[in-house]
């Protein structure tokens, strides 16, 4: 914003100093050049879905995306500026990346498959680490006095599922139920609350006998006093970071650059454990089974 200042004043002066016939073409020239400046800041939409609260999920990510915008201004030598856009439904957002409405996201595993279908020139910019892992865990959580041991004991009790495309909440929770036998026509019912921490105040009110939340959800739950336990514990591959099909190489290495190398605990907060990895589309092939498996459920 200074420099097209500077060069309004700049173009003023000129002006004073000339003949009146020249004015239409300096005036042309300065506007062209207040334009080229104008445009050269690089403007980027993030987007994602809000497993928990929409509030809780704009305060998780504003640190980071400010940090993330500074440091790729850096790199880039031009003004990065990085907005939000948080949407209620995983399948919303999934349209959102498909079509290039956002510039990039943070998916789970799932929707991340999901995406990759739709539109193969998705690309992973990162994926993040958990403890220098690319794995985490999911439960299936019962109420702390629930006097049930093993997920068999849930046959004929009732169940609570996160949103339908959730990997978590949907397709890894399925997959290990079929596992124990338990499919759904052994549960007397179950529904899909759409986030992690409905099912979790659910469980734990009692409306259901289980339900599938990650253990993140399942612990802070717990601490603020909602009676809910972990009965069974299953591994999950840390979220991807996905840049849209059409995003410049040179802003997508700079993005990549920035996100493996920060370790600062602070500015990571709840989006990942210590940092990102490199990853790849490979990452993800469990994912790719439990949902097939599930298909069965």
């Amino acid at each position: 914003m200074d420099r097209i200042l500077a060069e309004l004043l700049r173009c003023i002066a000129v002006l004073s100093g000339q003949a009146s016939r020249w004015a239409c073409a300096i005036a042309a020239v300065c506007a062209a050049t207040m334009a080229t400046s104008a445009t050269a800041e690089i403007n980027l939409t993030f987007g994602t879905y809000a497993a928990d609260k929409p509030t809780y999920t704009v305060k998780m990510y504003r640190p980071f995306l400010q940090y993330l915008a500074m440091e790729m201004t850096e790199l880039l030598g031009e003004q990065v500026n990085i907005k939000m856009r948080i949407t209620k439904e995983y399948e919303k957002s999934i349209d959102q990346l498909a079509n290039g409405d956002v510039d990039f996201s943070r998916f789970g595993p799932a929707s991340y498959i999901t995406v990759f279908k739709r539109n193969p020139k998705i690309q992973i910019i990162a994926i993040e680490s958990n403890n220098g892992s690319k794995r985490f865990k999911g439960t299936i959580a019962v109420h702390t006095d629930s006097p049930i041991q093993s997920l068999s004991e849930l046959r004929n009790k009732s169940f609570a599922f996160g949103d339908q495309l959730s990997t978590i909440g949907r397709y890894l929770a399925q997959s290990h139920l079929l596992e124990a036998g338990i499919s759904s026509k052994e549960l007397s019912g179950y529904d899909y609350l759409g986030r992690h921490d409905r099912v979790g105040a659910a469980v734990g009110a009692g409306r259901f006998t289980a339900g599938a939340l990650k253990e993140s959800t399942l612990l802070k739950l717990a601490r603020a006093g909602v009676p809910i336990r972990a009965l069974f514990e299953f591994e999950n591959v840390t979220k991807p970071w996905l840049a849209a099909a059409g995003m410049n190489p040179e802003v997508l290495a700079a993005m990549r650059t920035v996100m493996l190398e920060i370790k600062d605990a602070e500015l990571l907060g709840d989006i990942a454990e210590d940092g990102f990895l490199e990853g790849s589309d490979a990452d993800y092939d469990i994912i790719r089974k439990a949902m097939k498996h599930s298909s069965a459920f």
